[in-house]
């Protein structure tokens, strides 16, 4: 029985083991067309070079061959990835497609290769073969998934500048992808040539590449089986169409365009989405927000109150002709909570991103926990002990809210990935203790209740929830937070205050942005104000509330007619918050200014009719 079926079930191996060269890179958010080139190098050199199966037997044959093919296609790989994984996108798929091209171009009119006659091979491959090759690279993958190696990749495919941000070498993963991708397509290379018995150029063709491609994505890159589902669809669809006596060529590439044009449009995850993905919570209990800091996580010590941690001297930042920041001179000490604070447009996110790496200065320098940032790649500054949150979330949507902490853990968490392939017990260890790092993380901003939902599926107020938790199981020296309380209400802003304050008092510096004047005022132990990319002012909270800059450029004056600034202060009530932290709105059936910069009311609209000749 299982003999009239050997052909299709060994093609649906091979094209799985093919579409895994795909998915290896599509999990790190590569597209990659360079795979067919690779197979097609390993399988024209492991077939001249391995042993023959009359000297040593079909199956150490056969192995040889496995090893060299693997070999030459990470080899290649590594030869291809180290100056194209700088590129992105459509512009990485050209480059790779050129390389397979050229790689096809080269063997076609290379003497050993047979050129376009082919080169014959003995066909040692069973389908128990194809399938227990199948089996082990199905295997890595698995294992590899909820490893940190794995989480970082997904980090990378959902949002490649938070993972930056988490502490994960961008660049580094992404090669290592590749590299993976190279020899899971030298391994088909080999399987294929010794079984079809002549090999040709023509077989690792664009078309090749774009069925592999396809395969990969029609079954999904967010779960290890999704070659699998891909190349069974593939493979059976013609051998149905025979069964059934429909002789039409142009059914199966028909079916499988549109079922790829389906599977873009409302199934981004591919077949696999319709798999639940499963999140392994910890019980009730081990996620204890007040118990102590699990074993198994590294050790980060925290500066000394009063020790400097940033200093900035001088920092600048301009685009083009507009200066975002200009000469900014400040030091940020070990468990001060310093608010930044001042108008739109006054340059608060460009300092942050300049102190946490993100972006460059044009002049000036920044040391931040004793790295000069700058040059200093992001995941470097991050390693040095600096977490952030963003402006505009940056969750992985796509990963769970355990998962995207567990991320944020990257640093302090140990890999496990090599490990769980030999199911060693100190892995179950360590990734126990990243969980009950991460659970104690989602408790403390009051998700621990949701630790199992997509990041996606979070309310507003949840997901800014989640970037403080993310950025919490790093375990920061410096925490950057970037307008933090928006989308919350006034009891949950002041839940957050409460968090940093005590945040503060377990040793963390905290600098971040926030709108909410009146929470600043509250939480903060020093207050920054910026106007047009300037510090104008630096004080305590008491001090900047009553500043009459600062009242002028940000908090606003009682009456904008008689050039007075206003008596009494935001911090006790007796000034009005402007940006809606507390106070009486404006007089009836007057429209409130939207601009922080300007105090006062607008007049109501004039809503007079008029004729429109």
């Amino acid at each position: 029985m299982l003999a009239q079926y050997a052909t299709p079930l060994t093609f649906i191996a091979l094209g799985a083991v093919f579409a895994y060269s795909f998915y290896a890179v599509l999990i790190a958010g590569q597209l990659s067309l360079g795979q067919a080139g690779f197979a097609s190098l390993a399988a024209f050199t492991a077939a001249s070079l391995a042993p023959s199966g009359d000297d040593v037997g079909d199956v150490p044959a056969l192995l040889t061959a496995v090893v060299i093919g693997m070999a030459v296609g990470a080899t290649a790989a590594v030869v291809l990835g180290l100056p194209t994984m700088h590129l992105r996108g459509v512009f990485l798929a050209i480059a790779t497609l050129g390389f397979a091209e050229a790689v096809r171009v080269v063997l076609l009119n290379l003497e050993w290769t047979g050129g376009a006659q082919g080169l014959a091979v003995p066909r040692v491959l069973t389908v128990g073969m194809a399938w227990t090759a199948l089996a082990v690279v199905a295997y890595w993958f698995w294992r590899m998934g909820p490893s940190r190696y794995g989480r970082a990749l997904e980090a990378i495919r959902e949002d490649e500048l938070a993972a930056r941000s988490m502490g994960i070498d961008v660049g580094r993963h992404r090669l290592a992808a590749f590299v993976t991708s190279g020899a899971v397509a030298g391994l088909y290379g080999v399987l294929f040539a010794y079984y079809v018995r002549l090999i040709a150029p023509s077989d690792f063709d664009f078309a090749a590449a774009v069925d592999g491609l396809v395969t990969a994505v029609l079954g999904g890159s967010t779960m290890f089986l999704g070659p699998v589902l891909g190349s069974g669809f593939q493979t059976m669809v013609p051998e149905i169409q025979r069964a059934v006596g429909v002789e039409a060529g142009w059914i199966r590439p028909f079916l499988a365009g549109l079922l790829l044009l389906v599977v873009i449009l409302f199934l981004p995850g591919g077949l696999t989405s319709l798999i639940p993905r499963r999140t392994r919570v910890p019980a009730a209990g081990d996620g204890d927000p007040d118990g102590d800091a699990a074993p198994g996580l590294a050790a980060r010590r925290h500066p000394a109150p009063g020790e400097t941690v940033v200093s900035l001297a001088g920092l600048s930042k301009e685009y083009g002709g507009v200066h975002a920041v200009r000469g900014v001179d400040l030091e940020v000490r070990g468990g001060e909570v310093v608010g930044l604070i001042g108008p739109n447009g006054a340059g608060k996110t460009t300092l942050v991103n300049m102190v946490s790496g993100l972006v460059p200065p044009s002049s000036g320098t920044a040391t931040v926990l004793g790295t000069a940032v700058g040059r200093t790649p992001v995941h470097r500054v991050a390693a040095a002990g600096v977490s952030r949150t963003f402006q505009h979330s940056k969750l992985f949507n796509r990963l769970s809210a355990l998962e995207n902490v567990l991320v944020g853990a990257h640093l302090v968490s140990r890999p496990t990935f090599l490990r769980r392939l030999l199911w060693l017990p100190s892995s179950r260890r360590d990734e126990r203790a990243a969980l009950e790092h991460a659970t104690r993380c989602l408790h403390r901003v009051g998700l621990g209740h949701l630790a199992g939902t997509r990041a996606s599926a979070l309310s507003y107020g949840d997901q800014r929830r989640l970037e403080i938790a993310r950025a919490l199981a790093a375990e920061p020296s410096l925490l950057v937070l970037d307008e933090p309380a928006a989308g919350m209400n006034h009891v949950e802003a002041g839940q957050l205050s409460e968090l940093i304050r005590s945040l503060a008092r377990d040793g963390l510096t905290i600098l971040f942005i926030e709108h909410n004047v009146g929470m600043v005022l509250e939480t903060c132990t020093r207050v920054v104000v910026l106007d047009f990319g300037q510090v104008i002012a630096s004080g305590t909270p008491a001090q900047i509330a009553a500043d009459p800059a600062v009242i002028e450029a940000y908090l606003g004056t009682a009456d904008p007619d008689d050039g007075e600034p206003a008596r009494g202060s935001v911090a006790d009530g007796t000034l009005a918050d402007p940006t809606g932290g507390g106070g009486d709105g404006g007089a009836t059936g007057a429209v409130t200014n939207a601009r922080p910069s300007v105090a006062g009311t607008l007049d109501p609209p004039d809503t007079t009719p008029r004729n429109a000749t």
